[in-house]
């Protein structure tokens, strides 16, 4: 894929935050998957307004549900992250 380089100003401390998160891939990458997955967000939104003109809002129990998935979903997330760590801490 082609590249192009721009120029972006940030708040120094958020530059700094993402200069050490992304130290293991570079910058360039970090910010080109943040810029892509707001990307998706937006599009994810629009598709939202699209459904609810055409289907109503979602409903209170609907978005309960689906806030619960959610949270069993970062639970997993937590779980199988602590696990890795924890494997990868007693082999170091």
């Amino acid at each position: 894929m082609a590249s192009k380089k721009v120029t972006v100003t940030l708040p120094e401390e958020l530059l700094d935050e993402i200069r050490a998160d992304s130290a293991d891939r570079g910058l360039s990458a970090y910010v080109a998957d943040a810029l892509r997955a707001k990307r998706d967000r937006d599009r994810l939104q629009e598709l939202v307004v699209w459904l609810e003109e055409e289907h109503g809002p979602v409903s209170s129990d609907e978005r309960a549900a689906a806030y619960s998935e959610l949270d069993d979903l970062d639970a997993e997330h937590d779980r199988r992250r602590a696990a890795r760590d924890k494997s990868s801490g007693a082999a170091a």
